[in-house]
């Protein structure tokens, strides 16, 4: 639970605070964090809240959540590599896999830099996307090799390259949100 919670803290530093949804339903919210997955997944996915509460125990070895951070609506399902992933990052440490994790997005991504997950202000040169529903990869390092940097080369591409949580974006659906 702690390193959830981390998880949690450090991607709400990492995106920026955002207003809450403090209000919502816990069964709204965990209809949502279940639509990021196919239900073969979602279903038995543990649902984490933006806070680290568990809002359902699950048995699967999956983790799903309602949004990113307070006031995100975009949920995402992490298998376990990505949990590491995404508390490696939280936390600003390094991050190396052996394997493949995969995280869904069904439900599309917020407007972020394609180069620096820490960057919250878009600035001019800077290559800021907004995916559509897509599935997200992390590889060993050496597997990026001959995957395109580039968002809009119509497939899929590296986001966050030059950094230890470099991983495969793989839109699910032709069309960026933005």
């Amino acid at each position: 639970m702690r390193v959830r919670l981390d998880i949690v803290v450090g991607l709400v530093m990492l995106l920026g605070a955002l207003p809450a949804f403090a209000d919502e339903p816990t069964a709204t919210k965990i209809e949502r964090a279940m639509s990021a997955a196919p239900s073969n997944v979602s279903a038995e996915a543990t649902i984490m809240d933006v806070d680290g509460t568990v809002l359902r125990e699950g048995s699967n070895g999956w983790t799903c959540m309602p949004g990113i951070g307070p006031g995100d609506d975009h949920p995402m399902c992490n298998d376990a590599v990505w949990v590491r992933l995404m508390a490696a990052a939280g936390a600003g440490e390094g991050f190396q896999t052996d394997r493949v994790g995969v995280s869904y997005m069904l439900q599309g991504d917020a407007h972020v830099n394609n180069e620096d997950p820490a960057d919250t202000e878009q600035n001019d040169g800077e290559v800021w996307v907004q995916e559509g529903p897509h599935l997200m990869l992390v590889v060993p390092k050496a597997a990026l090799q001959g995957v395109s940097h580039d968002p809009y080369n119509g497939g899929p591409y590296v986001m966050w390259g030059d950094t230890p949580y470099a991983h495969i974006m793989v839109p699910t659906t032709n069309d960026k949100l933005r």
